[in-house]
């Protein structure tokens, strides 16, 4: 069966974050404006930095720290800020970003942007964010 474009889209966020070099979760985002892709982007560290994946060393899990604690103590990009980094603002404008993400046993995570990322989302002038739950259902939001 051929599937809406917001599923196609969420399909391949879940691809894209297979790409993540995060031990704790894989997510994945995908900027589209008119049906075209715009960006893509997974969480990560930054370029040039060493990823957690290689040196199998991640400060937040050493601390049992929760999932929404603590960012500071991480150096990885979240998906969206990547998508968002590597996007041309013009084709950002009115777009809708769809955002995946696995925890590490393979399991659906929940995808909503935090705080910062909804802001810069919302400075990118994005219009639509659809995310996938943990429950595998997708949820929309207009802003």
């Amino acid at each position: 069966m051929r599937p809406d474009w917001d599923n196609y889209f969420i399909e391949i966020a879940k691809v894209v974050s297979s790409r993540s070099t995060c031990l704790r979760r894989r997510y994945g985002a995908v900027i589209v404006n008119d049906r075209v892709i715009v960006s893509t982007g997974y969480n990560g560290s930054p370029r040039g930095l060493d990823n957690c994946v290689d040196v199998q060393k991640c400060k937040r899990i050493e601390m049992n720290i929760p999932s929404g604690e603590r960012y500071e103590l991480c150096e990885a990009v979240h998906a969206e800020q990547n998508a968002i980094i590597n996007g041309s603002p013009e084709r950002m404008k009115d777009a809708v970003i769809y955002i995946a993400g696995f925890e590490n046993d393979g399991k659906f995570a929940d995808a909503p942007p935090c705080k910062l990322c909804y802001r810069m989302i919302r400075n990118a002038q994005i219009k639509v964010i659809i995310y996938l739950k943990n429950d595998g259902s997708v949820v929309r939001m207009k802003l």
